[in-house]
């Protein structure tokens, strides 16, 4: 499913950084994340560090940052574990809802800026 969230959100015009668990995904962020403009994550990326973590983390590295969660299992999580102004895909979702939410986000951010 990631490289097909990655292709699309490529030839939507995104530059796309892939991590490949919770613990990579963090420390990206903690190198670059002040230059990116949103996260994708999906919520059970590894048994540590899950999608809520990354969230958080990156809520804290840009308080305003634009955040994508993806599940197939954890949606009723979202409530209590997730960030405000975030947008939560159960699966199974279209790739094109995906591109949608984040170009929304963005857009919101920009505008509150």
């Amino acid at each position: 499913m990631a490289w097909v969230i990655t292709d699309a959100l490529t030839e939507g015009g995104f530059s796309v950084v892939q991590a490949s668990s919770g613990e990579e995904a963090i420390a990206l962020l903690d190198k670059d994340g002040a230059t990116y403009k949103a996260i994708v994550t999906d919520i059970n990326i590894s048994d540590k560090i899950t999608g809520w973590d990354v969230a958080k983390h990156a809520r804290e590295v840009n308080d305003k940052m634009p955040v994508v969660y993806m599940t197939g299992a954890s949606a009723h999580d979202w409530a209590s574990k997730g960030v405000p102004n975030s947008v939560l895909m159960p699966k199974p979702f279209a790739v094109a809802q995906v591109i949608t939410a984040i170009s929304q986000l963005i857009n919101a951010a920009a505008i509150a800026l």
